[in-house]
């Protein structure tokens, strides 16, 4: 059994030392590992097994489902107690009071924050500290106890804003950001500052929000903290939104969209969805706003955030206000006053005013009680002083010894982790630069062709001008020279058809500028559809596919971003030939592979007709039991390994963005067809 668990453990090692550089980050474990991490729960023989993955499960579930993570992070409370380790204990109490906070229960989150701050004040608790580096990648017992200290500070100060006390908001801010400089962590410094900006935002001094909202991005880049950088550029979107600039508001919103997607934040990420459903109300797109609203709503009650579930219900309200569907406007307005009874309970509050109240009385006699104690051993602890340290410092330095082992054999697994992570991380990036590249050499390599070939063939034609105008015969000597003119105008054309292949692919592959332009949709979706499939006939030399296009040519330029468009249609066309790919491998060598693309117009009123950009495969389809799971993010059918599953969800966002929508068609066994459909003006 213990040898089991050994192994799992050191399997496990990455995830359960995530936090040694960074103890603010909440795990993002894969289903794999969490499955794991549970397994070591159930076999674990062992208290600080257990604490720590206690630990562990409460972070991850911090911010999805708050009632398993308070379950763990008191169950990480009582071990702590058993095992006598206080800085453990007082971490226990951060997350704690944190979830008791965000459901109303202020009187409990304050409970928690305040016996979080008694035990990380006291110099004491420096002392024994089990696996030092999941506080401080210092390893500093000073450094680890003042960081939690600070972020408990930082907690409260949060709990202090919710309930409406501005001056202990301001003085507990005060007190983190001291302690935020002093340690030099700029994880901390960010959300500090995140938290200033939000604060300016409420005042209406969006000036001064915005400086406090880039600081704290500056910090968050300089950690290479990612967690919450999605909340700060959503801050940043809605600062620019009130001073009416709304395509930076725009952009800012989708950079966020993005980046929670990537680190899984859900309440940033419907916070994300919420801000653009506001900025789609104020420009009067009514259905995109009621897309991201809807969005946000799911999300907030997925992670059982009852505030953020109160501003979406609002938003949702408001929306149905204006397109004047009153029945569902009443509906959400009245979920608002249910929900909002609930949350501000007047009992709640009182209770929270009279615990914070009786546990300030109680502090200030307890420092009373302490000074008197102090007071009592000085004269005992002048005798025998000294006895005492000795044998302390013979203890510690023992265990420090012993710590020093365990530590540079722990650091040499992890240099060897993270460069097998670094090596990983570099092939993946080259293959998928030379896919690109393939495809772009292969446009290019005809025009090349002849441009090598006329080049030859000059020059045979000027060694025979030589001979000729040695000969004296001017006549065929200029005959030739009209035929090398004729060669060089012939290199100069092809050279330039090169020069606008590389031009052209170079363009569309650059990184979006967010803005909209008049853009060719026939030729974007050839251009990405040929360098799609020289791509993969670069990497697999077997790999062949029919190519099929039915380009409407009356449909002229529209409005779009051309980067944002080619990336959505090349996510397509790679889910394509991977369909067809798989259903060759399966079947008889009568079947033919075959990829199209077509656009269209399609019917509507004058001046206001839609775009249809349509990609078809004849593949096997996609089952009807995980259809409506394709859009979702993190979802693929691919094998472990060959797909992330954000392709289809990031391509739906930018789609939806663009005032347009993606639509899937499939029968199992056949083949799918996923349609883009764009306005044709916006």
């Amino acid at each position: 059994m213990k040898s089991f668990i050994k192994i799992i453990l050191f399997l496990l090692f990455p995830v359960l030392s995530h936090g040694q550089n960074d103890p603010y980050y909440y795990y993002l474990l894969e289903q794999k590992q969490l499955d794991s991490v549970q397994t070591v729960l159930k076999r674990a023989t062992n208290d600080t097994t257990r604490m720590e993955v206690y630990r562990v499960l409460g972070h991850y579930y911090a911010e999805t489902k708050k009632d398993s993570a308070l379950y763990f992070k008191e169950k990480q409370l009582l071990l702590a107690r058993r095992l006598g380790l206080k800085l453990w204990e007082a971490d226990a109490t951060e997350i704690a009071g944190y979830v008791r906070g965000t459901w109303g229960d202020y009187a409990g989150a304050l409970q928690y924050f305040l016996l979080g701050i008694k035990i990380a004040d006291d110099p004491e608790t420096e002392k024994n500290i089990w696996r030092i580096s999941k506080f401080s990648k210092e390893k500093e017992p000073r450094i680890a106890r003042l960081r939690v200290l600070a972020l408990l500070h930082y907690d409260l100060a949060w709990l202090y804003g919710k309930t409406g006390y501005v001056e202990q908001r301001v003085s507990h801010f005060a007190v983190s950001e001291k302690i935020g400089k002093e340690i030099n962590d700029q994880v901390l410094l960010s959300m500090i500052y995140l938290s200033l900006g939000t604060q300016y935002q409420d005042l209406n001094k969006q000036d001064s929000a915005l400086s406090f909202l880039q600081r704290s991005l500056v910090c968050a880049e300089q950690a290479e903290f990612g967690l919450y950088k999605g909340s700060i550029l959503n801050e940043v979107g809605k600062t620019y939104l009130k001073k009416g600039n709304n395509a930076l508001a725009r952009e800012y919103f989708l950079r966020s969209v993005i980046s929670n997607v990537e680190q899984k934040n859900l309440n940033s990420l419907a916070d994300s969805y919420l801000s653009l459903a506001n900025l789609y109300t104020k420009t009067n797109k009514k259905d995109s706003s009621l897309y991201y609203a809807k969005k946000a709503l799911g999300l907030f009650q997925t992670t059982d955030e009852p505030n953020g579930v109160i501003s979406a219900y609002s938003s949702i309200s408001s929306i149905y206000k204006l397109r004047n569907n009153l029945d569902s406007a009443f509906k959400y307005q009245g979920l608002v006053l249910t929900a909002k009874d609930s949350l501000n309970d007047a009992e709640k509050i009182k209770q929270f005013q009279n615990i914070g109240f009786d546990e300030q009385l109680r502090l200030q006699q307890l420092q009373e009680e302490k000074a008197a104690f102090q007071n009592r051993i000085k004269t005992y602890t002048m005798l025998a002083g000294l006895v005492v340290f000795l044998v302390i410092a013979l203890i510690l330095y023992k265990n420090n010894r012993q710590k020093q082992k365990a530590n540079i054999i722990l650091e040499k697994t992890l240099l060897n982790l993270k460069v097998t992570q670094t090596q990983l991380i570099q092939s993946e990036k080259m293959a998928s630069l030379g896919e690109l590249t393939a495809g772009i050499a292969h446009e290019i390599q005809n025009p090349l062709n002849f441009v090598n070939n006329f080049s030859e063939v000059n020059a045979e034609l000027i060694d025979e001008l030589q001979q000729e105008m040695d000969k004296g015969n001017m006549v065929d000597a200029k005959a030739i020279s009209n035929d090398i003119k004729d060669n060089e105008q012939k290199i100069n054309h092809h050279g330039k058809k090169a020069d606008a292949i590389v031009k052209g692919m170079l363009q569309h592959s650059r990184s979006s500028s967010g803005i909209k332009e008049p853009t060719d949709i026939n030729k974007l979706a050839d251009e990405y559809l040929r360098l799609a499939y020289h791509g993969l006939r670069a990497k697999d030399q077997s790999f062949n596919a029919t190519l099929k296009t039915d380009f409407d040519k009356t449909i002229g330029n529209i409005n779009i971003i051309p980067q944002d468009i080619g990336r959505v249609l090349l996510n397509l066309y790679n889910n394509a030939f991977y369909a067809v790919t798989e259903k060759k491998k399966q079947v008889s060598d009568s079947y033919t592979p075959t990829v199209s693309v077509s656009t269209k117009k399609t019917n509507g009123k004058p001046n206001s007709y839609r775009i249809e950009v349509r990609v078809t495969d004849n593949g096997n389809g996609i089952p009807q039991k995980v259809l409506d799971k394709i859009f979702q993010p993190f979802f693929t059918t691919k094998p472990t390994g060959q797909g992330t599953g954000l392709g289809l969800s990031l391509s739906y966002d930018v789609v939806k963005a663009h005032g347009g929508d993606l639509k899937v068609e499939t029968k199992e066994g056949e083949g799918t067809d996923f349609i883009i459909q764009l306005p044709a003006a916006s």
